[in-house]
């Protein structure tokens, strides 16, 4: 059964990739750039168009008609937004992108937003405030961080004092950034998968991170945080893959971000018993409404990799803007 990943040029693709590697499902590779290193690991792969260009939408139709792809997973937050606004025309094509409605997204895209869903639901939540905004209402330290688009901790400020504030906040776009409450504490990537009828599972990694990308994981069972998690997801009823992201302070979780994707992590919970993506695939596909699976509490260290490409390949990819071979695997 053919599916799509898209964006396998960046970490989320190439980790669902990884995922999918070794299962009866065959991964069909997108990519804006022609060097998109996830084109070269999968047996059929094409460029495609960024999220912003007019036919992004009906380039990823086309592909999956040519290719009979039932099913696609987005590899990139800024594709949520379009293929959320248009679940209505793949269904029409018998095609499921997997992602969820517009408002969830939305929540997810803007860690105001993010704030503001927490509050109001009576969840753990650390003090939020918009730059623009912003009256000094916090003590020091504070976090300075973009409201929407931010990745790795790319443009994310560890604030200790008034001048260190005043000179951040006059390099940053302050309608794009928000000021929060900061705290100490081990922090958490989690996974969950929530369908129709729910979060069907959850997994908790504590993690280490290095240039804003977990660098090290340790798989965590722990029923209270687990449930925890479960909750929060049956509350905002994402479709899929989600990403909870947190830091406990005096045994109490708080949600700073939200992930409506696969994790950069995905990879490391299939190792772990917690196959994301195989477990959508075979809702979407098989009608398997509760997957079984079994986490294992194991370590999961992080490095670097190279992927060797014949140079015809790269070649023939520009060329035709399509590539059909072996694939290496990742």
């Amino acid at each position: 059964m053919n599916i799509v990943v898209t964006a396998v040029g960046g970490g989320v693709g190439q980790t669902i990739i990884k995922a999918l590697q070794g299962t009866e499902y065959n991964v069909i590779g997108i990519d804006g750039d022609e060097l998109g290193v996830g084109l070269f690991s999968t047996s059929r792969s094409y460029v495609g168009y960024y999220a912003n260009h007019p036919r992004f939408i009906d380039r990823l139709i086309e592909i999956c008609s040519n290719e009979n792809c039932r099913l696609i997973f987005p590899g990139l937050d800024c594709e949520l937004i379009p293929l959320s606004h248009n679940i209505k025309k793949f269904k029409e094509n018998n095609i499921f992108p997997v992602v969820s409605n517009p408002q969830v997204v939305k929540i997810c895209d803007d860690k105001f937003e993010t704030f503001e869903f927490l509050k109001d639901n009576n969840l753990p939540h650390l003090e939020t405030y918009l730059l623009k905004d912003y009256n000094s209402e916090l003590d020091f330290p504070v976090v300075l961080k973009p409201k929407k688009g931010g990745a790795c901790s790319i443009g994310t400020y560890i604030v200790t004092n008034r001048k260190e504030f005043d000179l951040y906040s006059e390099i940053v776009d302050k309608d794009n950034y928000i000021v929060q409450e900061y705290i100490e504490g081990d922090e958490y990537t989690c996974g969950a998968v929530s369908f129709d009828n729910g979060c069907v599972g959850v997994i908790l990694m504590r993690r280490q991170l290095r240039s804003g990308d977990t660098w090290r994981a340790f798989v965590v069972k722990d029923v209270e945080l687990s449930q925890f998690v479960k909750n929060v997801v049956n509350i905002l009823k994402p479709f899929g893959a989600f990403n909870v992201q947190f830091r406990i302070r005096d045994g109490i979780p708080y949600i700073f971000e939200f992930n409506a994707r696969c994790s950069g992590t995905t990879a490391s919970r299939a190792l772990a018993g917690f196959n994301e993506p195989k477990m959508i695939c075979d809702y979407v596909l098989k009608g398997i409404k509760n997957p079984k699976y079994e986490i294992q509490e194991i370590a999961i260290l992080r490095y670097l990799n190279e992927l060797l490409v014949d140079i015809e390949k790269i070649k023939e990819i520009r060329l035709n803007k399509f590539l059909y071979h072996k694939g290496v695997k990742l």
